[in-house]
C-alpha cells in the first residue's frame, strides 16, 4: 500500500497542485488543498470501485475539495447585498439612478433567482458552484441564472426612463 500511495503522489502531485493553484490563485492554500485531496483519497481508496478510473477519480475528489475552499471563503449575507460598483461612477447621477434601479428590480426577484444572479453576476460564483450550494444539477442552476437574466431584463425593459432599440438592447437611460 505505502509503494501506491507514493506512486500515486509522484504522478499526480505537480499536476494536480497546477490544477488547484489555476484556481485559487495563492501558494499556501494551494498546498493545504493539495494536501488535503490526498489525505481523502487515501482514507476513500476503498470505495474506488475500478482502478484504470484512479487519476479521473482523484481528479474529482480535488474539484470537490476546491469548491469546499471556495464555499467557505464566500461571505454572503443573505438578508441584504449591497453590489459595489466603481468610485468614479458613484459621482454620475446618470449611473448612480440607474444603479439604484437595477438594485431595486434585483431586489423584486424571488429569493431563489435574486441568489443565483447576485452569486453568479457579482459575486463570482460559478454555474457549478452554485449548483453543488443549492443542491440541484447543473443544468437546474444554468436555467434558474439564465431566468433570473431574463426577467432582470424584462423588468429593467419596462422602465420608462429605459431607452432601447429596434432590437430591444438597451442604448440609453434618461433621467
Amino acid at each position: 500500500m505505502n509503494k501506491d500511495i507514493k506512486i500515486l503522489w509522484d504522478d499526480l502531485h505537480q499536476e494536480l497542485y497546477r490544477f488547484i493553484l489555476s484556481r485559487v490563485k495563492n501558494e499556501e492554500d494551494s498546498k493545504d488543498i493539495l494536501q488535503e485531496v490526498f489525505i481523502k483519497a487515501l482514507t476513500k481508496i476503498d470505495t474506488l470501485k475500478d482502478t484504470s478510473k484512479l487519476t479521473s477519480w482523484v481528479y474529482q475528489i480535488c474539484r470537490n475539495v476546491v469548491l469546499d475552499y471556495f464555499r467557505k471563503k464566500q461571505t454572503l449575507k443573505e438578508d441584504h447585498i449591497d453590489i459595489e460598483f466603481p468610485e468614479e461612477a458613484k459621482e454620475d447621477n446618470t449611473y448612480t439612478k440607474l444603479s439604484t434601479c437595477i438594485n431595486g428590480k434585483i431586489s423584486s426577484l424571488s429569493e431563489k433567482y435574486k441568489e443565483a444572479i447576485l452569486l453568479t453576476s457579482f459575486k463570482d460564483y460559478s454555474q457549478l458552484q452554485l449548483a453543488h450550494d443549492k443542491n440541484i444539477s447543473y443544468s437546474g442552476a444554468k436555467s434558474r441564472v439564465q431566468r433570473a437574466k431574463n426577467l432582470l431584463k424584462e423588468d429593467i425593459l419596462d422602465c420608462p426612463n429605459v431607452v432601447t432599440d429596434t432590437n430591444g438592447k438597451i442604448i440609453d437611460f434618461l433621467e
